[in-house]
């Protein structure tokens, strides 16, 4: 089978955070289309699981899809800052807990067919509270979820991140099968 072809691309807008382009696209047969592109700097994602098999999470609303539930601290990976670093850095800023030694549980791409958006989930079994989140406006609070009831939190719509739902459905079935 081949490939699509990326003959070069031509930015329409970027600011710090997002470059958007079209890309001039040969498909396998000859014929050419505009695609966009949107490029992204990776992502660092962060899950804590304690003792008692329950996990950090922050309750947000997202005012792009007007929806309240369920996420991971995550935030872009800085020019050279080692991923794993990114996630713990992020995880402390947003709960006000530093981890552990985080370890890779996955990465995920999870609009390939238009985005660079990598992310990187990183976990940890450990974490101390250090204080307040520096970033508090980024939820509307912080809570232990238990484990056991991601599954139900992503059939009812409480966790609707594509990324968290991964992330949290393999922490539950490495932690708890």
């Amino acid at each position: 089978m081949s490939e699509w072809k990326n003959l070069g691309e031509r930015t329409v807008y970027e600011n710090r955070w997002v470059t958007v382009n079209m890309a001039d696209v040969e498909l396998p047969d000859g014929r050419h289309l505009d695609h966009t592109v949107i490029r992204l700097r990776p992502v660092a994602v962060a899950a804590v699981v304690n003792e008692q098999q329950d996990v950090l999470l922050l309750w947000r609303h997202r005012f792009i899809t007007g929806a309240w539930g369920w996420e991971l601290p995550s935030g872009g990976t800085g020019e050279g800052e080692d991923p794993a670093a990114a996630a713990a850095r992020e995880f402390e800023e947003e709960t006000g807990w530093r981890t552990g030694p985080m370890q890779l549980l996955l990465t995920v791409d999870p609009q390939p067919g238009i985005s660079t958006s990598h992310h990187r989930v990183y976990w940890s079994d450990q974490a101390e509270q250090i204080g307040a989140p520096a970033d508090d406006f980024e939820s509307a609070r912080r809570e232990w979820v238990p484990l056991r009831k991601v599954p139900e939190l992503v059939a009812t719509g409480e966790i609707r991140s594509a990324v968290a739902v991964a992330g949290l459905l393999l922490l539950h079935h490495r932690r708890l099968a």
